[in-house]
C-alpha cells in the first residue's frame, strides 16, 4: 500500500473530535447511565470511563488494530469474518446499528479526506473500528495507532456528554481524561498485541448493562444523544 506522510499528525487527525464522521450525536451510554440514576457525580464519570474502555473500548480497539494490520498487508480478504466476530461481541442489535451508523460515517468522511480502493470494500454499512482500522492503514499509521484512535474517540466523546447531561465542571472532565491516558496506552498495546492473530481470538470483555441500557435508551422519547 502506498502510504501518506504524517505519521503523528495523521494520528490527531484521526482522533480529532471535529471530524465530520457523527460521534457527537452519541454519548457511549454515559446519557442513558445517568437517566438511570446510576452516574449522579464525576466520579461516577470516571469510574463509567474507567469501565467502558476496558470492554467496549478494548473490543473495539482490537478489531480497529485488526483492521488496521490487514489492510497495511492489502488482504482485505476476512474483513467480512472481523465484521461477524465483531456482531458476535455486541448483543445489543441498537449498538450494532449504532456502530454501523458511525462507520458508514467515517468511511464517507474519510474518502472525501483522503480517497483510498479500501474503502470501496467495506461494504455498505462497516461497523466503526473496521473502517478505524482501515482509514489508519490509508493514512500510513500501524495497528496500535488505529487502536488509540478508535480508544481517544471512545473516551472523549463519552467524556464530551457528560458536560450537557450532568452539572459538571468542565475541567474535571478533562482531568479524568489525563489521568486515563496510561490506562489508554496499555489498552492500545494490548489491542495491537491481539490483532496478527485469528479474528476469533480478539478480545471480548462484556458490559452487559450497557447493552440493556442501549435497548431501554432507543426507547426514550426525550434524549439528548442518539446513543
Amino acid at each position: 500500500m502506498a502510504r501518506a506522510a504524517g505519521g503523528s499528525a495523521a494520528l490527531l487527525l484521526l482522533a480529532d473530535g471535529r471530524l465530520p464522521a457523527g460521534g457527537y450525536a452519541h454519548s457511549g451510554g454515559l446519557e442513558p447511565a445517568v437517566t438511570a440514576g446510576r452516574i449522579t457525580d464525576m466520579a461516577g464519570v470516571e469510574r463509567f470511563l474507567i469501565g467502558r474502555a476496558e470492554t467496549a473500548g478494548l473490543t473495539a480497539a482490537a478489531f480497529a488494530a485488526a483492521a488496521c494490520s490487514r489492510a497495511a498487508r492489502d488482504d482485505l480478504s476476512d474483513l467480512s469474518g472481523l465484521e461477524a466476530e465483531l456482531d458476535a461481541r455486541i448483543p445489543s442489535p441498537e449498538l450494532r446499528t449504532v456502530s454501523r451508523n458511525l462507520g458508514r460515517q467515517l468511511r464517507r468522511a474519510m474518502a472525501g479526506i483522503h480517497p483510498h480502493p479500501h474503502y470501496a470494500t467495506l461494504g455498505a454499512a462497516p461497523h466503526q473500528p473496521i473502517v478505524m482500522g482501515v482509514a489508519a492503514a490509508v493514512l500510513g499509521l500501524g495497528p496500535r495507532d488505529a487502536a488509540l484512535a478508535i480508544l481517544h474517540e471512545t473516551n472523549s466523546g463519552a467524556a464530551a456528554a457528560a458536560a450537557k447531561v450532568l452539572r459538571v465542571d468542565p475541567f474535571e472532565v478533562h482531568a479524568i481524561l489525563a489521568r486515563m491516558a496510561d490506562r489508554l496506552d496499555r489498552l492500545a498495546g494490548e489491542a495491537a498485541a491481539a490483532a496478527a492473530g485469528p479474528a476469533c481470538d480478539l478480545p471480548a470483555p462484556a458490559s452487559p448493562l450497557a447493552d440493556i441500557a442501549a435497548e431501554h435508551h432507543r426507547r426514550t422519547h426525550v434524549r439528548l444523544f442518539a446513543s
